[in-house]
């Protein structure tokens, strides 16, 4: 596989990616980077994630790209700059990088996944919902809140979801992940 990417036109960076996965003396797999999340841009697709050598890649992700913490998959949307993460890669045509798999090895602090005891009633009204990624936002008195579908929701709370229009003023329980971020629970 080593073989393959060297010869790719932006060798000398995926050799640095790959270099620096291999590096420290663990036998690690090459076709994974390790590191911190730097931020999710959503217009190009791509997930920044800075290395341990302080080196930051631009992995591209689609919507078949699964993350997963704790054996529960969600959607891309729901990393947070600071999440401790293994993503799976594979070069990409044009020398980049591309992932359909992204392990959360350690959230944020304040931001883990698994919290039921930080469940909150929310009223607000949408104002803009994205189907693929599982995701609306609603303002919440002066707040603007992102809400992620959970990975397996009931057929209600998707229907519900699916239906939702710019505008609608819903009630929902949700897991407060951070200041602005939470994660459904149900839709009242």
């Amino acid at each position: 596989m080593l073989a393959t990417l060297g010869a790719c036109s932006n060798a000398g960076t995926i050799g640095n990616v790959l270099g620096s996965v291999l590096g420290g003396g663990q036998q690690q797999q090459a076709n994974q980077v390790r590191g911190t999340v730097q931020g999710v841009d959503t217009r190009a697709q791509q997930i920044g994630i800075q290395q341990s050598n302080g080196q930051t890649v631009g992995i591209l992700y689609d919507a078949q790209t699964k993350v997963v913490y704790q054996n529960q998959s969600y959607p891309v949307s729901s990393l947070d700059p600071g999440d401790q993460v293994t993503a799976r890669i594979q070069g990409t045509n044009n020398g980049g990088y591309y992932t359909d798999l992204v392990q959360v090895d350690q959230p944020v602090q304040g931001s883990s996944t698994t919290s039921s005891g930080n469940v909150q009633t929310l009223q607000g009204t949408v104002r803009q919902i994205d189907l693929q990624n599982g995701l609306f936002t609603m303002d919440v008195n002066s707040t603007r809140l992102t809400v992620s579908m959970p990975y397996s929701p009931s057929r209600s709370d998707l229907n519900r979801f699916q239906s939702l229009r710019a505008g609608d003023n819903v009630r929902i329980a949700g897991v407060v992940l951070n200041n602005t971020r939470v994660e459904l629970r149900q839709f009242y």
